[in-house]
């Protein structure tokens, strides 16, 4: 078995956390992938989206379906 010595200063302040390899190696990945940035009229669709939300302007799915002409 392997001795592992971890320094006070890293210990006391509660900055350690062990995880397997594999996993870390897995965040790591994922730290790397780009983030989605929203363009300006991604913005303004989600705001016009949230209003309708608000105002409970929206449709359940057997509404749009119907509307978008997919109904039986």
């Amino acid at each position: 078995m392997a001795t592992v010595t971890i320094p006070k200063k890293l210990a006391g302040k509660g900055d350690l956390v062990v995880i397997p390899k594999k996993e870390y190696e897995s965040l790591m990945r994922l730290k790397a992938m780009k983030g989605f940035t929203p363009t300006i009229a991604d913005r303004r669709a989600l705001a016009v989206a949230e209003n309708n939300l608000k105002r409970n302007k929206t449709l359940s799915y057997n509404e749009l379906v119907h509307r978008l002409g997919f109904a039986n």
